[in-house]
Formats: structure tokens, C-alpha cells, sequence
């Protein structure tokens, strides 16, 4: 208990102090994580409400594919684009491996298909006079995503603030693709479980105290828009 107890205390004076390495870390998370969520964001929700509006053949199978690719393993996303990155594989010109740029995209593989079945549930669950009411207006497909963006815009937040929550959170593909390099792709996830590994666990635990902040922080948000549903 004493050892544990003693590194509470110094991971919390790591953080009081503003070590510099470990608020870089977070800083790399953070914006690894917040591209990954806008890129997502800006092709998928448009995509999923285009997709909630109009009634087609095989949805329900749509819907089931993305259920399964919810639940791919992290690490089975990060296998397939190290082949498809590394220098043998057919993007291996681009140089994209062991870069932050090779963990936005496997957070956008990871993370589109709950943006988009949230999106598509969302707007078929919604106001069922919503769509009859766009279309006696003449309202072109196009306006049509827009208004729903207007009027479902807290139901969607929701969606993209549990998409952050799971990207936040992903350690198998980041350390897979970026190579948990100091200085450039090293994220909260992949620091933990090297610096735990290393037997520093002051400073995997601090690392640890700001991801769980991160999370109480993302679970207060949802809270709230869940409060104004009501």
C-alpha cells in the first residue's frame, strides 16, 4: 500500500510540476485523436444521415457489417494497415508508418463505423414528421442533411463525443503504426504500457490519472447532453 500510496504522490507532482515530456504526450493524444474525430466527422455524419433519410435494400445488412466492425479488435485494424503502410505494402511510397499520421488513420478506420451507425440510428429514431415535413417544402437532399444536422445536432455530439472516448483510449493500433517513437507518435495508451514495462510506474501513472480525467470529463459532457435532451 506504501508503494503505492508513495507513487500516487509522485505522479501527482510529476503533473503539478509540468514535466514537459508527459504534457507533450497528452498534447500528442489529444491532437492525434481530435483529427482523426474532424476528418471522421466531416465524412461520415453527412454520409449517415443521407443514409437515415433514404430506405434502401440490404440496410439492415448495412447495419449488421458495421455492429461487426465495431467489434474488430484494435490490433486486428493496426496488422492490416502496417501491410498496408509498410515499405513492401502498396502505400509503402507514402512514408505514412511510425508517423502520427498512421494512427489518425487507423482511428478513422476504428471509429467510423460507430459515427456512422450512430448517425443512421439517430435520424431514423427521430422526429418521425421530420422528413415528410423537408420534403412538402421541396427541400433538396442536400438541405435535408443540413436541416437534421440543425435539429439532431445534440443526439449527433453524443455520437462524436463516444467516438472520441474510444479513440482516446486505443492502444494496439498506435503502437502498431506509430512505433511509440519519443517526441512524435508516443500517445498516452502506448507511453502507459512502455513506461509500466520499464518499472517506472510514477510516470505511467500519471499518464494514467490524466486519461481517467479525460474520461470523467467525457462522461460529464455526455451527461449534460443527455440533460438536454429532456
Amino acid at each position: 500500500m506504501d508503494y503505492f500510496s508513495d507513487s500516487f504522490i509522485a505522479a501527482y507532482h510529476l503533473l503539478a510540476s509540468l514535466n514537459p515530456e508527459i504534457w507533450f504526450i497528452v498534447w500528442t493524444s489529444l491532437h492525434i485523436t481530435m483529427t482523426a474525430i474532424i476528418i471522421s466527422s466531416m465524412l461520415t455524419i453527412p454520409l449517415g444521415i443521407w443514409l437515415g433519410l433514404v430506405q434502401f435494400k440490404g440496410k439492415r445488412l448495412l447495419y449488421n457489417l458495421l455492429n461487426a466492425l465495431m467489434a474488430v479488435p484494435t490490433v486486428m485494424i493496426g496488422l492490416l494497415l502496417y501491410g498496408v503502410l509498410s515499405r513492401k505494402g502498396p502505400l509503402g511510397n507514402w512514408e505514412l508508418l511510425y508517423t502520427p499520421a498512421a494512427i489518425v488513420l487507423g482511428q478513422i478506420i476504428l471509429i467510423v463505423p460507430i459515427l456512422l451507425s450512430v448517425t443512421m440510428s439517430t435520424v431514423e429514431s427521430g422526429d418521425r414528421q421530420l422528413v415528410p415535413t423537408m420534403l412538402s417544402l421541396g427541400a433538396t437532399r442536400c438541405q435535408q442533411v443540413f436541416l437534421v444536422i440543425r435539429e439532431l445536432k445534440v443526439l449527433l455530439i453524443v455520437g462524436v463525443v463516444l467516438a472520441f472516448s474510444r479513440a482516446i483510449g486505443e492502444v494496439g493500433a498506435a503502437m502498431m503504426l506509430g512505433g511509440n517513437i519519443a517526441g512524435l507518435s508516443r500517445t498516452m495508451t502506448t507511453a502507459i504500457a512502455l513506461e509500466t514495462s520499464k518499472g517506472e510506474f510514477e510516470m505511467g501513472l500519471a499518464l494514467g490519472i490524466v486519461l481517467l480525467a479525460i474520461a470523467f470529463i467525457l462522461n460529464a459532457i455526455l451527461q449534460c447532453l443527455q440533460g438536454l435532451r429532456h
